[in-house]
C-alpha cells in the first residue's frame, strides 16, 4: 500500500483544506459515509466501485464524481486515494496510486483524521454499535449539541449514515475493531459496549482483541463508559480512573430497574447512584437495546443533557436499516430482518423476537464468514433455543476464500447436536423463501438473520405475503391460500415444483374474483384439477394456482337423466351419482383418476368412450371473469383437446347418461374396474403419456420398440402398460422429460413416428 508521508497532516488536509479525493469501494456503507462527509467539507469527491447503486447514486446529487470500473486513469489527478478494506493490494487505482506516489490511506484513517476535526466521541464494541452510535447521535440532536455523526448503516431517523455539522463540537461516530483499526482513533470520549471472541479471521485470540481496546482506552482523553454487565468490558475499563459504568446490576453507575419489555419499546426506571433519574421508553425492542441506551444516558447526562430531552430523544429513536426492522405486518404475519451473524446478537435478537408474543418464530440464517463460521460453530449450535424452526443457508463468503468442509450445514449439524428438533439446511439462497413460505401459519413471526444478503429471501417473502394475504381476502374464510404448495403433492405423479400461489377457492363468485385480481395485478394464473394429466416441471409454476375444490365444485346433483356437477368432482364420483341415481353411461369414468375440469379441457377418455360424448352443456368463465354457457356444437371439441378451455375456465358441466338397472350398472363398472386392473399400473402415473399415433397405439409401438422397463432415474416406462411412465420413487420431473425425449426419438428414428404427448407439460425448469 501507499503510506501517506510522514510530514502530511492528515487532520489538517481534511477538515480545513481543500482537495481532490478518490475513493475505491465507494458504494459501501461505510466508504459512502466517509464521501458524504468530504463532500460536506467541501473536498473534490470522486468514487469508482464495480457497480452503480442507489447509494452512488445519492452521492452523485450532492456531488460526487462517480466512475464504474475501478480505473486508474480516473484517479490520476487525485491528491489522496481513500480505500475500504474491502480493496485488494491489486487494485488499479491503488497500483496507479503506488506508481503515482499518491498518497493511500484506509478508510478508518480517514474517519480518525476528520473526527480529530471535533471532540470525538467513539461507540465501539463487538455487538450494537451502529444502533448505538445512531441512538447518541439523535439523543445529541435532541439536546441542541448538533453533533455531526458516522454510523455504518442507513439511519432513516438520522436523515444520512453521516453528517458533518459546523455549528456543533462533537462527532459521534462507530469505530470498527473488525480490522484493528480501532486503536487509529484518539476520541474525548468512548462507549464501550461489550468485549469478546469475534473477527477471529484477523485477531488470534481474545487477547489480541483486547490489546486493540486497552490502546484505544489510553488514547482517550476524556471519560470511558462501559457495560458492567459485561465481564470483559468491565475487567478492561473497571480499574480506568473516571469510568463510567452502566448496567442492569447493582454495580452500575447508570442503572436501570423495572424493565418492562413489549411487542416494540421497552420501558424503564433510570438509576444514577441509586438516586432515580426518570422513567424511560424506548421504541425500539430488546433488553439489549435498552442496555445499549444506558450507555447513551450515560453519555448524554454527563455532557450537560436534561434527563426530559434525553427520555423524549429516546421514545422517538427508530432503528438503522436492518436492525430488527419490520419488513411486514398483518394481523397474520410479521416479518422482521436482523443484521445479527454473531452467536450472541443471535441469541438477542431471537430474545426479543420471541418476547413478541406471536405462536411461532421461524428463522432464517446466513452463516458470515468461513472462519467465524469454523470457528464458533460450537456457540452457533447453543444460539437458537428460541427459534421455534431455523433454515440454515450456505455461507456469505464476504472476501474469504472456502475452507474445506465448511458450509452452512456446518451450522445446522451444530444446533441439532445442541438438541434442537426444528432446523434444516437449504444450500441454494434462491429457494428459502419458498421453505419459508411452506412451513407459514397464521400467527408466525419469520426472521432472517445475518450480515450478506439474506435479506433478499426475506424482502421475497414479504411481496408474496401482499399478494397472498389479498388472494385470502379474496377467497375468504372457507378458502385457502398457500405459499410455494409443492405441485408433487397434486399431481397424480407425484412430482413437480412448487405453485407460487397455491389457491383454493369453493364459490364461483370467488373464482371470478380471482380472475380478475389476477388480470388486474398482471399475474399468470393457471387452474388445476386432481393432476392427473400433468406433469409440472420441477421448477414449479409462477403466479397464482388455482384449484377449484369444495364448495360448489364438488357438488354432484342428479336430475332426471342428467347429472350436473362442479370441475372439481371427481369423474368416478360422476360414475357413482349415477349408480345411485338409476343413470348408466357413464360406468367408464370409473376408470380415470381425474376430476371434471381435466376432463372437460383434455376430453378425457376410456374404454372407447369420451367426456363430450355426454356432455349437453358447459359453464366457464372467460378472461374477464365473465360466465358463459355453451353446448358441444357451440364448442370445436377435438381427440384430446377443447381449445375453448385453454384460455378460458370451466366451472360446471351438465351429462346426460341413459336409464339403465342397477345390475347392468354394477356390470360395466365391475368391467371398468377389471380393464383398469388388468391393463394399466397401479404405481404413481400421469395416464396416458403420448397421444395414440394413426399407425398404432402408442403403447403398442412402445412395446414393439423394446422400450419397457427402460428408465432415467426413478423414472421408468411401465411394464403393464408402454404408455404409461411410473415415479418408482423419487423422479423428478426432468427424469420423467428426458425418458419422454428418448422414447420420441427411437420412435423417430426406428419408425418414422412423431410422437405427441398427452399428458399436459407446464411450469418452469428446475
Amino acid at each position: 500500500m501507499t503510506p501517506s508521508p510522514p510530514d502530511l497532516d492528515l487532520r489538517k488536509f481534511l477538515t480545513e483544506e481543500r482537495h481532490a479525493i478518490h475513493l475505491i469501494g465507494v458504494a459501501g456503507s461505510g466508504m459512502s459515509g466517509i464521501a458524504a462527509l468530504l463532500l460536506e467539507l467541501g473536498h473534490d469527491v470522486r468514487g469508482s466501485d464495480k457497480a452503480r447503486t442507489l447509494e452512488t447514486e445519492r452521492l452523485q446529487q450532492l456531488g460526487l464524481r462517480f466512475f464504474s470500473p475501478h480505473n486508474a486513469e480516473d484517479a490520476a489527478d487525485a491528491e489522496l486515494v481513500v480505500f475500504s478494506s474491502a480493496i485488494k493490494i491489486d487494485n488499479p487505482i491503488l497500483s496507479g496510486a503506488r506508481e503515482r506516489r499518491i498518497p493511500a490511506i484506509r478508510r478508518a484513517e480517514a474517519l480518525a483524521a476528520i473526527m480529530r476535526g471535533k471532540r470525538g466521541i467513539i461507540i465501539a464494541g463487538m455487538h450494537g454499535k451502529t444502533t448505538t452510535a445512531a441512538m447518541a447521535a439523535h439523543v445529541l440532536r435532541g439536546g441542541q449539541l448538533h453533533p455531526s455523526h458516522y454510523v455504518g448503516a442507513e439511519i432513516p431517523i438520522l436523515g444520512s449514515n453521516a453528517h458533518w455539522d459546523p455549528r456543533g463540537e462533537y462527532f459521534v461516530a462507530e469505530g470498527d475493531e473488525s480490522d484493528g483499526t480501532l486503536q487509529l482513533f484518539h476520541p474525548e470520549h468512548a462507549v464501550i459496549l461489550n468485549v469478546e471472541e469475534e473477527h477471529l479471521d484477523f485477531y488470534r485470540d481474545l487477547a489480541a482483541i483486547e490489546e486493540v481496546y486497552a490502546k484505544l482506552l489510553n488514547q482517550t482523553s476524556g471519560a470511558v463508559f462501559y457495560c458492567a454487565d459485561d465481564p470483559h468490558a468491565a475487567r478492561i475499563c473497571g480499574a480506568r480512573s473516571g469510568a463510567v459504568s452502566f448496567g442492569f446490576g447493582e454495580q452500575a453507575r447508570y442503572r436501570a430497574t423495572g424493565l418492562e419489555l413489549h411487542d416494540f419499546a421497552a420501558t424503564f426506571c433510570v438509576e444514577r447512584g441509586g438516586e432515580k433519574l426518570g422513567d424511560a421508553t424506548l421504541s425500539v425492542p430488546g433488553k439489549h437495546n435498552v442496555s445499549n441506551a444506558l450507555g447513551v444516558i450515560a453519555l448524554a447526562t454527563e455532557l450537560g443533557i436534561p434527563f426530559e430531552k434525553i427520555a423524549k430523544s429516546l421514545g422517538t429513536f427508530r432503528h438503522a436499516r436492518r436492525r430488527f426492522e419490520i419488513k411486514y405486518q398483518s394481523d397474520r404475519f410479521l416479518l422482521v430482518d436482523d443484521y445479527a451473524h454473531h452467536p450472541t446478537e443471535i441469541r438477542a435478537t431471537l430474545a426479543t423476537a420471541k418476547s413478541a408474543g406471536r405462536k411461532r418464530v421461524l428463522t432464517m440464517f446466513q452463516p458470515h464468514r468461513y472462519s467465524r463460521t469454523k470457528a464458533l460453530r460450537q456457540e452457533f449450535g447453543a444460539a437458537f433455543d428460541d427459534a421455534d424452526h431455523v433454515f440454515v443457508t450456505d455461507v456469505y463468503a464476504a472476501s474469504e476464500a472456502p475452507l474445506p468442509g465448511v458450509t452452512g450445514q456446518t451450522i445446522a449439524d451444530a444446533i441439532s447436536a445442541y438438541g434442537h428438533r426444528g432446523v434444516s439446511y437449504q444450500p441454494r439462497l434462491d429457494r428459502l423463501h419458498c421453505d419459508m413460505g411452506r412451513m407459514l401459519a397464521e400467527g408466525d413471526l419469520v426472521l432472517s438473520l445475518g450480515a450478506g444478503n439474506v435479506h433478499e429471501q426475506l424482502a421475497t417473502l414479504a411481496a408474496e405475503l401482499v399478494i397472498a394475504e389479498k388472494l385470502k381476502e379474496i377467497v375468504g374464510a372457507e378458502g385457502d391460500v398457500r405459499l410455494s404448495e409443492p405441485l408433487a403433492k397434486h399431481t397424480t405423479l407425484r412430482v413437480g415444483g412448487p405453485a407460487q400461489f397455491w389457491v383454493e377457492p369453493r364459490t364461483e363468485e370467488a373464482f371470478v374474483r380471482l380472475i380478475r385480481f389476477c388480470r388486474r395485478e398482471n399475474l399468470p394464473l393457471f387452474v388445476i384439477g386432481r393432476g392427473s394429466n400433468l406433469l409440472v416441471r420441477d421448477g414449479g409454476i409462477r403466479g397464482v394456482v388455482v384449484h377449484p375444490s369444495g364448495g360448489e365444485f364438488d357438488r354432484v346433483e342428479a336430475s332426471g337423466l342428467e347429472l350436473t356437477a362442479g370441475v372439481g368432482a371427481k369423474l368416478k364420483e360422476i360414475a357413482y351419482a349415477g349408480k345411485a341415481a338409476g343413470i348408466g353411461g357413464f360406468e367408464w369414468m370409473e376408470g380415470i383418476p381425474g376430476a371434471v375440469g381435466g376432463g372437460l379441457k383434455m376430453n378425457a377418455g376410456a374404454m372407447g368412450a369420451q367426456t363430450f360424448d355426454q356432455v349437453v352443456r358447459v359453464r366457464y368463465l372467460d378472461r374477464e371473469g365473465i360466465a358463459h354457457e355453451k353446448t358441444p356444437a357451440e364448442l370445436e371439441v377435438h381427440y384430446r383437446h377443447v381449445p375453448a378451455l385453454d384460455e378460458n375456465f370451466a366451472v360446471s358441466a351438465v351429462f346426460r347418461g341413459e336409464k339403465s338397472s342397477a345390475a347392468e350398472i354394477v356390470r360395466r363398472l365391475e368391467a371398468s374396474q377389471e380393464k383398469r386392473r388388468t391393463t394399466q399400473p397401479s404405481a404413481k402415473s400421469a395416464g396416458c403419456i403420448f397421444k395414440n399415433p394413426a399407425a398404432c397405439p402408442a403403447g403398442k409401438l412402445v412395446d414393439e420398440l423394446g422400450l419397457k422397463g427402460s428408465r432415467v432415474g426413478d423414472a421408468r416406462v411401465s411394464e403393464v402398460h408402454g404408455n404409461f411412465i411410473v415415479n418408482e420413487g423419487a423422479a423428478t420431473a426432468d427424469e420423467v422429460l428426458q425418458l419422454i425425449g428418448q422414447i420420441q426419438a427411437t420412435a423417430r428414428q426406428k419408425r418414422g413416428i412423431e410422437l405427441e404427448t398427452e399428458v399436459q407439460i407446464v411450469g418452469e425448469a428446475g
